[in-house]
């Protein structure tokens, strides 16, 4: 049957790429197209005319096309999009099971078969994030099914909240979105705040004003795996955000917790979170720079903590600015090492996918040299498997997450 969708034909470069399971073919490796409508789909074939796969065409983007699906078969219909989505929900409660299930990321872009796309589950909320067009041109079919097949599954949605105001939209041709979907039967307005649990801790969500999604769910184990050494010591935890990390370690038996951020209101949030735990005699928050609060403590020979942990925002979000990310990764681990005494211990991690694993790693060795230590490998873990890691796609293994002990 001839197909009804044009042609964008590619290079041998992308041919390789796209059959190794890379979804993205870009500008610079498209070699001919026909009369392709930007968000709609076209075919993807090799310069010998090999079919490829299938996706969404945008000419105002560096990824000219993201490819959708490798079946020939499909029809990318309501039908097609909520198999998708059943896929993507039952392998959820598989791997999250039951309890982890109502606080968790049920579409994780091209790793689910949805590119750019991310929709985090906060109770009965869900909370969207879209990157790309032809995603944008059928969202309200793709949450209508979501909420339908998630009713199916016995999950009452209260309300669809879009968070789609991140700056890469614009590279999209996409103007920024934010605010509640007008989906038939459902909320339209609120207070923009729900209550979650994770790691039988409760937490305020901040679904409208907070960062990304309003709540970093890439963390729910590697928090426990923190937890887990946590008991009797004096911890010192970096870039807490909403508190996170912290709540996990002082309900882990800590001694004393400082949470330290540059935010104030991040830090308003995880005193909430603290009160909400009744964990709030328990952890001192402290507003000042990392970065200067960690050279302050390191020059002034401060040997307070037995447990640092770190969990920075992403230091760079391309590849320009690895080289500068390095340094400051490499810095504020090595004032860490040193501040710690021998035996003492310490979680580091990095969120950037450019950060790769690699120079992660050997970010760590320098700075531990430099700081005259060694490291004793306690874990090394990624983001929790709601956020899955699709081989041949590099972009979603992102988070690098290593536990130590200084010796």
């Amino acid at each position: 049957m001839e197909r009804p969708y044009p042609t964008v034909t590619v290079s041998d470069k992308a041919e390789r790429a796209l059959r190794g399971g890379h979804p993205w073919v870009f500008e610079g490796e498209v070699l001919a197209e026909e009369d392709c409508a930007d968000g709609g789909i076209v075919d993807v074939r090799s310069r010998k005319g090999r079919w490829l796969g299938a996706g969404f065409f945008n000419s105002a983007s560096k990824i000219r096309v993201r490819v959708l699906s490798r079946n020939a078969n499909d029809r990318f219909d309501e039908a097609f999009f909520a198999r998708r989505i059943r896929y993507a929900l039952d392998y959820r409660r598989t791997v999250m099971g039951a309890e982890d299930f109502s606080a968790c990321r049920l579409l994780f872009g091209e790793a689910d078969g949805f590119p750019g796309l991310t929709v985090d589950r906060f109770e009965d909320v869900l909370v969207t994030e879209v990157l790309c067009l032809g995603i944008e041109q059928r969202r309200e079919l793709i949450y209508r099914a979501l909420v339908r097949e998630l009713g199916e599954a016995g999950v009452s949605v209260r309300a669809v909240y879009e968070r789609s105001d991140a700056p890469i939209r614009a590279k999209e041709g996409l103007p920024p979105v934010t605010g509640y979907y007008p989906l038939p039967g459902l909320e339209t307005s609120g207070s923009g705040h729900v209550l979650i649990r994770e790691n039988n801790l409760l937490y305020d969500v901040d679904f409208v004003g907070g960062q990304k999604t309003g709540f970093f769910l890439d963390q729910k184990y590697n928090r426990r795996a923190a937890a887990r050494l946590a008991e009797g010591r004096t911890v010192l935890e970096c870039f807490t955000h909403t508190g996170a990390f912290a709540l996990n370690v002082a309900r882990g038996g800590a001694r004393r917790v400082t949470a330290v951020d540059v935010s104030a209101a991040a830090l308003d949030q995880a005193r909430r979170n603290a009160a909400l735990n009744g964990l709030e005699d328990r952890i001192d928050f402290v507003c000042e720079d990392v970065f200067d609060l960690l050279t302050r403590l390191d020059k002034a020979g401060c040997r307070d903590y037995d447990y640092i942990l770190l969990d920075p925002p992403a230091f760079t979000k391309s590849g320009a600015t690895v080289e500068s990310a390095f340094r400051g990764y490499k810095e504020i681990n090595r004032r860490a090492m040193h501040l710690l005494p021998r035996g003492g211990y310490l979680a580091t991690c990095s969120c950037s996918h450019f950060m790769t694993d690699e120079l992660f790693r050997r970010m760590l060795a320098e700075a531990a040299s430099d700081a005259a230590v060694s490291l004793r490998q306690i874990e090394a873990r990624r983001q929790a498997p709601d956020h899955p890691i699709l081989w041949g796609v590099p972009e979603t293994e992102y988070l690098k997450y290593y536990l130590f002990q200084v010796v």
